[in-house]
């Protein structure tokens, strides 16, 4: 049916979940433009006014300038991204959902012409900066971070997607200024000027060389537009808590402006062959690691995809399980992991060509054979043709397929908005959801067809590596300078490979896979009792051994469960000795149990095994059924295992590169930089690596028994799981780990540095990649550790902080001055410690310049601040609120925030909304006192910490003239000794 502005519309098309509650609408334009809307009927579950267009036009007169979503990030050991997003709480505050859209457009790279690569990536970034409409470059995000909003976009090879998050009720304001990027967007010539350097490098000397070639940017990018920016090509998706008709109406009245344009859809050709054949390629890795990759193209599937095979093909070439070609070469001693498939990235899977990749991460003796191990690949894509495909085995993806469809969990839903409107242009629209899992048709000849291609002649093969012996035949490609070598394959290992003459008894298909699910029953539905209405996790065991949180789902109603734990080893984390045999029996454990946790993987059973400080980290999750059982055998591994010296050495191997590669960014190096400071026990990378060197197996097989004898279990039980399930998970835990419990003063728990009033510190570090042209500023300021009920209040200062500082700061110091492409600010808890973090990467300036930039935006907050009219700073402070009680989107959300609080020692599952309640008190001259209190040079509570780390084209003694006024952190060791340090909360 049409009529409302719409040639064409249907409400029933779209095949969803049953359990979806949400209402689709699928409509076209006049223009052509195609548009999915969204009823979730969670957006407005609290019964507010869903009738908010006269105040979402009241809003269009009142701009302000503000910033993109955050999130606190929880710091633990060396890995600062164990990130929390703190949202739900119930009781006198309702929870809500965001709304979201998005637009794809059906152009990107592939489209740059061939003297302006990046020209479509630079298309994306100029349609931020301001339209006829809304001229302000800051308007939308201005619009969107007042409103508890964020956005982002990318740009893919044959698609650019932009996509948006807002308070809900703020909707058809966004989507105003959103309409406007596709209708009359400015793309000012100073603006191009400005913008064209914070392209990322690659495509930023493409476009300034093409400057400085006289060629005229504002043409191409005007002309790329108006060829490509129209309705025919346009997919939109719009979620709102508004029913479909005011949807519609919406895009409509916005988008009907949309240029309708003759609809020519890009086409693409190549000449000749994609690569060159009968090649061997080494690659000259910045990074200590050893990669074998193999490529085979394919033609486009895109309109096969009811039938998954090159799907079918990836399961069997990348299984990890018994008799698999990672079994083989892992028993061999020459690899570590195996990857297969047609990746999701727009060059792998093009309207040009398939391309299908197998990566084999390769041990040192495994880079010594790599022509066996390409023979050995050939040999199981030989078993695979005699072998015929296997219909139970599709069958087996055609189930968990479609048991992912029906019990999907929901995503953030932007992410949600993006994803669709992505599909939406490789689908039908009835099948813009089921689309991705469904493997509707058994095609055998299909499959036979896709093997045919993994041929030696359609192959290319790279090898990336450190290890390559020194060559004067280096070439060097075009756009990075990276060497390279090119070597042909002699005809004879062709031959070999194209015709193996036997294949290894080893080498199997996989066994049917006894993890898939059977039972879907819901637990809530048979519970009747206070357990249904409970909204956090209650404490059911406490015992010297064993403490265990669990909470029953009601809320999603899903047959899925999350187990996680923590299991404090004895002495894990004693000395730095002890810290890296806990790592090797951690690493090997993993090992050990690869096989039974990937062929659960595979039916959406998930097994994460980690290590932080003495405590081993387990988490089990997915479909509930069979979780007790991949528990069980998780646990009797963990107790009894104990490692060959095969292993050993392979692992040994492993650990010693990654510890080799740990710092190579400058970003997550500068972080490190910070924690090593702030952290009383922090071993430092180089001395684990020494350490590392020395140690052996009989090291390992004295220390382990030790690790084992006395341990301490904190755990969460949440989702379909009754109360009794939760219980006999822990007699498991009992049953299998009979030890003595560790006493508390036995277990770890890190202490974080007080630094001194006033303190001004410094550290300076050169970068660790010697080619590395980036430099990083941190400059971290250190709050108050948190205290009692206090902690809500103060986090709520520090967030709404945030909340009014994120977007100027990115508009000054990125969009104004150009300092660099990373440019953000954000809240910093280091084990309860509040602190707050501006950082700068940049290739251009050095940190000293980049410190002063910092530090004279801050001397200027006090003007910002003051200058905050009530309306504006009531927008910020409910926008964070909108954040604070947004409705966790999933099981998986609400357990992670539920496991931060317990990892933390906090227990205050209700925090966001204590944090939300304190927010209704706080005014601006509260943020203000804050600001002064903790972020003014003078104030004595102003405590610093500049991290500073230098690229290879700055220099490093210039830091020596430039840091009188501070404390230069030489000796770390003796700056810790003399320090005091907080009471240790975790």
């Amino acid at each position: 049916m049409g009529g409302n502005g719409c040639v064409w519309s249907s409400d029933e098309i779209v095949i969803k979940s049953p359990n979806d509650k949400r209402l689709y609408r699928v409509i076209e334009l006049e223009n052509r433009l195609c548009a999915l809307l969204v009823h979730d009927p969670e957006i407005y579950a609290d019964d507010s006014s869903k009738t908010l267009e006269n105040n979402t036009e009241e809003d269009e007169e009142t701009f302000d300038d503000q910033d993109e979503d955050d999130e606190y990030e929880d710091e633990e050991e060396d890995d600062e991204n164990d990130t929390e997003k703190e949202v739900k709480g119930k009781g006198i505050f309702s929870q809500t959902k965001k709304a979201a859209a998005a637009m794809c457009v059906g152009m990107g790279s592939f489209c740059d012409p061939v003297e302006a690569q990046g020209l479509a990536h630079f298309l994306e970034h100029m349609l931020f900066m301001g339209s006829t409409e809304f001229p302000d470059e800051n308007e939308y995000d201005s619009y969107l971070s007042k409103h508890g909003g964020s956005s982002n976009a990318y740009t893919e090879t044959e698609h650019t997607c932009y996509h948006f998050e807002i308070k809900r009720e703020f909707l058809k304001g966004a989507l105003m200024r959103f309409s406007q990027f596709f209708i009359s967007p400015l793309m000012k010539v100073e603006a191009m000027e400005r913008e064209v350097l914070a392209v990322d490098s690659g495509n930023k000397k493409s476009l300034i060389g093409a400057m400085e070639k006289g060629i005229n940017l504002r043409e191409q990018i005007m002309k790329l537009y108006m060829n490509y920016y129209q309705g025919g090509l346009m997919k939109l998706v719009v979620i709102g808590g508004e029913p479909l008709d005011t949807l519609q109406s919406w895009v409509v009245e916005l988008f009907a402006n949309v240029r309708k344009g003759p609809q020519i859809k890009p086409q693409f050709t190549v000449e000749g062959t994609i690569w060159k054949a009968c090649k061997l390629f080494r690659l000259e890795a910045v990074k200590d690691v050893h990669i074998l990759d193999l490529t085979w193209t394919m033609p486009c599937l895109h309109q096969e995809y009811l039938k998954k095979s090159e799907d079918y093909l990836a399961h069997l070439l990348g299984h990890e399980g018994r008799g698999s070609l990672h079994s083989f070469l892992k028993g061999r001693g020459w690899a570590t992991s195996i990857s297969a498939g047609v990746g999701d990235e727009g060059m792998h899977r093009s309207s040009i060509a398939y391309i299908f990749v197998m990566s084999i991460h390769l041990t040192d003796s495994g880079l010594e054979k790599i022509f066996d191990i390409i023979g050995f690949v050939y040999q199981y894509i030989k078993l695979l043709r005699q072998v015929s495909p296997q219909k139970w085995i599709f069958k087996e993806l055609q189930d968990i397929g479609n048991m992912e469809f029906r019990f999907a969990e929901e995503q953030p839903q932007d992410d949600y908005a993006a994803e669709l409107a992505g599909n939406l242009l490789i689908y039908p629209a009835e099948h813009v959801i089921y689309g991705e899992y469904m493997y509707e048709v058994w095609d055998e000849e299909m499959i036979k067809h896709l093997l045919g291609f993994f041929m030696p002649e359609n192959m290319r093969i790279d090898v990336v590596s450190k290890s390559f012996a020194k060559s004067q035949d280096f070439h060097y490609e075009p756009w990075f300078g990276s060497r390279y070598t090119e070597e042909d394959i002699s005809p004879s290992l062709m031959e070999l490979w194209r015709n193996p003459p036997e294949i290894d008894v080893s080498l199997q298909l996989p066994s049917q896979n006894g993890f898939i699910p059977t039972d879907f029953s819901i637990r809530a539905n048979d519970i009747s009792n206070d357990l249904v209405t409970v909204s956090s996790p209650a404490c059911i065991i406490d015992e010297p051994l064993i403490r265990l949180w669990y909470k029953l789902d009601n809320t999603f109603k899903l047959p899925r469960a999350n187990t996680y734990f923590r299991i404090n080893l004895k002495g894990g984390y004693d000395n730095v000795k002890n810290c890296i045999l806990t790592e090797l029996f951690i690493h090997l454990l993993k090992d050990e149990l690869n096989e039974i946790i990937y062929q659960a993987s595979v039916a959406k059973l998930e097994t994460s095994v980690s290590i932080f400080s003495d405590k081993l980290e387990l988490k089990v999750y997915g479909f509930n059924d069979k979780l007790p059982v991949l528990l069980s055998k998780v646990l009797a591994i963990a107790k009894s295992f104990l490692p060959s010296d095969d292993r050993f050495k392979v692992i040994k191997e492993d650990v010693v590169r990654t510890l080799k590669n740990t710092n190579m960014k400058p970003l997550s190096h500068s972080s490190y930089l910070r924690l090593q400071v702030l952290c009383q026990s922090f071993y430092d990378v180089d001395e684990k690596l020494s350490i590392l060197h020395g140690l052996s197996l009989a090291d390992l097989m004295a220390f382990i028994p030790e690790l084992r004898s006395q341990l301490y279990i904190e755990g969460l039980c949440h989702g379909n799981l009754s109360q009794e399930e939760a219980i006999h998970i822990s007699n498991i835990f009992k049953s299998i780990f009979s030890v003595q419990p560790l006493p508390i003063e036995m277990r770890h728990q890190e202490c974080v540095i007080c630094l001194p009033s006033g303190a001004n510190l410094v550290r300076n570090v050169s970068v660790k990649n010697k080619c590395e042209t980036n430099s990083v500023i941190e400059l971290y300021f250190q709050i108050e550790q948190e205290k009692g009920m206090e902690l809500t209040r103060l986090k709520a200062l520090i967030d709404l902080f945030d909340e009014i500082l994120e977007e100027p700061f990115f508009n000054q110091l990125r969009t104004k001055e150009q300092l660099g492409y990373v440019v953000e600010c954000s809240p910093r808890v280091t084990y309860r410690v509040f602190g707050f973090c501006f950082c700068i990467q940049s290739s251009k300036y050095n940190p000293i310049y980049l410190q002063e930039r910092i530090d004279n935006f801050i001397s200027g907050l006090d003007e910002l601040l003051e200058g905050l009219d009530d309306e504006s700073f009531e927008n910020y402070r409910s926008g964070l609120m909108a954040k604070l009680l947004e409705k966790d989107p999933s099981l998986t959300y609400e357990s992670n925030r539920f496991w931060n609080q317990i990892t933390d020692k906090r227990y205050m599952f209700d925090q966001s909304q204590k944090e939300a309640e304190d927010l209704k008190s706080i005014k601006k001259n509260d943020v203000i006192s804050w600001y002064k209190t903790y972020l003014q040079q003078w104030s004595p509570k102003c405590r610093r910490l500049a991290v500073r780390v230098w690229g290879c084209n700055t220099n490093i003694k210039e830091s020596e003239k430039h840091s009188k006024s501070a404390l230069v952190i030489k000796d770390l060791t003796a700056f810790k000794l003399s320090s005091e340090f907080y009471q240790s909360l975790c």
